[in-house]
């Protein structure tokens, strides 16, 4: 066994290796960029070395500066996590000649699968089955459109060196394909350096459920079942989750078998994943093989008991799987939340930001939180957003279910906008709940996850109010107790005002919608509880709060909610989801009247990678004009209505601060 490795990589993924190298007595070397200098990874491993500016393309991509600190070190392995080198063949080939072990596949099987065109073709001849498509040679937008047109619509474009759901477009229409492959291709090249790009037939009510493989020196595989990873956006995974709900066993050995034919078509060695789209009939579909580590590997350590990083450090050493296929066994039911710094209201878009305030629910044998990041850490623009990766276990689909909602709900993040209300909503809502599952579950339901009905207000209403209330009182309370006349009416924690009842005016916003809410404190003998007034609507309430739970009773009905409080934001965490307000504050004059007039502001920190327009061009509504960049993903920004673009700001290649002006803009008078 090794007794020193390096790993190549940052974040959470460094930290999760280095926790079961330390286990294993095994010493770890980190490395790290400017912008990781303080990181946690830097601070967990018993060495660190510096490899370069802050962009990844000067740091964790640089093949030979990774190969020198582990040569420096001593280090007699690499460990390359997820993303960076962990699929790079150059870089396997390159550990070779400088006898360092690879932990991972060998470059054959890296090159074999690296190429989704190629890897279909090997897939095809070793009687994978595969979704009908295109992965030839000829490259040109005909040859593809043609292809597209006989398959018929949907399609979906996806870059050959692609993974993440970078350089992936899905495609509706004939007419919608030459901009659909310019985005892709775009996307592709900026990735990977490279923009080929195969054409597949877009099932429309796919699982995506995938089959965990191991593989040693020895011609021993086996597969730790499966996980369905089928809620995504922009084609990246959300929730995941293992066992694959409705699995039979007969179907989950048919994929594992077919998984492990896969791997030894291409002589693999270590942990991989081989990806299936499994169809509404339970077809199932060779979709790509990921060699490396998935993100999403924890769901199937909880439901084995196994440590597949321990797995990867034995196998790379030279031992045997340290279980047979017969030893291996299902217990339980494991989920994985992908805590990001996103907007799920502005399209998902990255945030960057101090994370202020951070405080992970309590681990526990049920609860099992990942991450690469602590309180007072900056999310930065040159990496993926990922905060932390939550994982929780229980005996039951139901039970691990009702585990998540809890421990999302107990998630308190401030500095940054994240997903986590979100994912608090989407692993409450009846079809997730029910296992309704495909690839397209988050389009299909967005207006239950984003809670766009109203309805659900007459009750949530009177609950922020009467939260606000009592947070008043109870800081009033505080106050009063610090000063030397705490009978003064100033000090009074009930809204006193001179002849004048006992009320409180408030406006909540949800939704970008304003309610105004007046509560007016009541006393019925020895007891007091607010009258609070709603438009028509009229709620007699009392409550009390306690930490982060606030208990309540409006009219008659008695309950509790889990509260975050962020300045005036407050989230309210109940069964059936969040539900989001802000208190909405006098106007003391301070914005400028003039202020966001005339311009397009950047949405994000990002790079701008194309100008589509010149100064003095007219536009359409909706007609693309720049690009931007942040964190992998590419983002186009387009005219909110027919106008003129009156003068440009940036360049392709310029960096761009979030808010920053992009271009002026006059709307065409109308």
């Amino acid at each position: 066994m090794f007794t020193k490795i390096l790993i190549a990589n940052r974040g959470e993924i460094a930290c999760r290796v280095i926790k079961t190298a330390r286990r294993m007595g095994i010493h770890t070397v980190a490395v790290y960029s400017d912008a990781d200098k303080d990181a946690l990874h830097v601070t967990m491993a018993d060495e660190a070395v510096y490899i370069g500016a802050s962009p990844s393309r000067d740091s964790y991509l640089v093949s030979e500066k990774v190969i020198e600190a582990a040569k420096a070190t001593g280090a007699q392995a690499i460990h390359p996590g997820y993303g960076f080198l962990s699929e790079n063949a150059e870089f396997c080939r390159l550990c070779a000649e400088k006898d360092i072990t690879f932990i991972g596949p060998p470059v054959g099987a890296i090159e074999a699968m690296g190429s989704k065109s190629a890897a279909k073709s090997i897939m095809e001849k070793a009687n994978v089955p595969l979704v009908p498509g295109y992965h030839g040679d000829d490259q040109s937008e005909a040859v593809l459109k043609k292809a597209a047109d006989d398959m018929g619509y949907p399609v979906l474009l996806k870059a050959t060196a692609g993974g993440g759901g970078k350089g992936m477009r899905q495609v509706w229409s004939s007419d919608e394909f030459s901009e659909g492959l310019a985005a892709a291709k775009r996307e592709a090249a900026s990735s990977f350096g490279d923009d080929t790009m195969l054409v597949e037939k877009y099932l429309t009510q796919p699982r995506h459920v995938e089959i965990q493989v191991f593989c040693d020196n020895h011609e021993n595989a086996v597969y730790l079942f499966e996980r369905d990873c089928s809620v995504q956006r922009r084609h990246q995974k959300v929730i995941e989750e293992a066992p694959a709900p409705g699995m039979t066993e007969a179907l989950r050995d048919q994929m594992g078998q077919a998984a492990i034919q896969s791997a030894k078509a291409i002589g693999y060695r270590g942990a991989g994943t081989v990806e299936f789209l499994l169809d509404v009939d339970g077809s199932f579909y060779f979709m790509e093989m990921n060699t490396r580590l998935q993100v999403e590997h924890p769901v199937t350590e909880l439901i084995t008991g196994q440590d597949l990083v321990e797995w990867q450090l034995r196998v790379a050493a030279g031992e045997n799987l340290p279980k047979t296929q017969s030893e291996l066994e299902i217990k339980g039911h494991a989920f994985e939340a992908r805590i990001y710094a996103e907007d799920p209201d502005n399209d998902f878009l990255p945030a960057t930001g101090k994370l202020s305030f951070l405080v992970p629910p309590l681990e526990s044998e049920h609860v099992r939180v990942d991450t690469g990041v602590r309180q007072g850490d900056e999310v930065s623009v040159y990496y993926d957003p990922m905060i932390a990766k939550l994982i929780v276990w229980d005996e039951s689909r139901e039970k691990a279910l009702q585990r998540m909602a809890k421990a999302l709900a107990e998630y308190r993040v401030n500095g940054v906008t994240t997903n986590i209300d979100f994912l608090y909503n989407l692993a409450t809502c009846a079809p997730f709940v029910n296992a309704d599952l495909d690839t397209g579950f988050i389009e299909k339901h967005n207006d239950i996850i984003f809670h766009k009905d109203q309805q659900a207000l007459a009750n949530e209403l009177p609950m922020a109010a009467l939260y606000l209330v009592l947070s008043r009182a109870e800081q009033a309370k505080q106050a009063a107790s610090k000063t030397n006349d705490p009978f003064s009416p100033w000090n009074a924690t009930n809204a006193w005002r001179m002849n004048e009842a006992n009320a409180q005016t408030l406006t909540l916003n949800h939704s970008d919608t304003d309610y105004d809410v007046t509560v007016e404190q009541k006393r019925q003998g020895s007891d007091s509880y607010y009258l609070v007034q709603i438009g028509d609507h009229s709620y007699d309430c009392q409550g009390d709060i306690d930490g982060n739970t606030l208990y309540f009773t409006i009219n008659g009905y008695r309950s509790c909610a889990q509260i975050a409080h962020n300045e005036q934001h407050i989230s309210l965490y109940r069964p059936n989801g969040v539900f989001n307000f802000t208190q909405v504050l006098p106007d003391l004059g301070e914005s400028g009247e003039d202020a966001g007039q005339g311009g397009l502001a950047a949405p994000m920190n990002g790079t701008m990678v194309d100008v589509l327009v010149r100064a003095g061009d007219k536009v359409e509504k909706d007609q693309p004009l720049v690009i931007m960049e942040a964190m992998k993903m590419e983002h186009t920004i387009k005219a909110p209505s027919a106008g003129v673009v009156t003068a440009l700001f940036f360049q392709a290649g310029d960096m761009v601060d979030g808010g920053a002006e992009l271009l002026s803009f006059e709307p065409e008078e109308s």
